[in-house]
């Protein structure tokens, strides 16, 4: 058990936040391969979904972190 005066390294994270930190990053990985999955995706789809190819340039063209 770390005293109060153990460095910050040597603590363990509280679960909440263990678990916190693995769903941010699930969700972002989830995120990269929708864009992946978006970008190949044809044009008569993407009509049928009412995209055009600028729609999904703009939204593969986002860091993964952003919605």
């Amino acid at each position: 058990m770390p005293t109060a005066s153990a460095p910050l390294a040597s603590r363990r994270p509280f679960p909440f936040v263990t678990w916190l930190q693995r769903r941010l990053l699930a969700r972002w990985y989830d995120r990269h391969l929708q864009r992946l999955g978006l970008a190949e995706v044809d044009d008569h789809l993407l009509r049928d979904l009412g995209l055009t190819r600028e729609d999904v340039r703009r939204e593969c063209a986002k860091s993964f972190w952003q919605a």
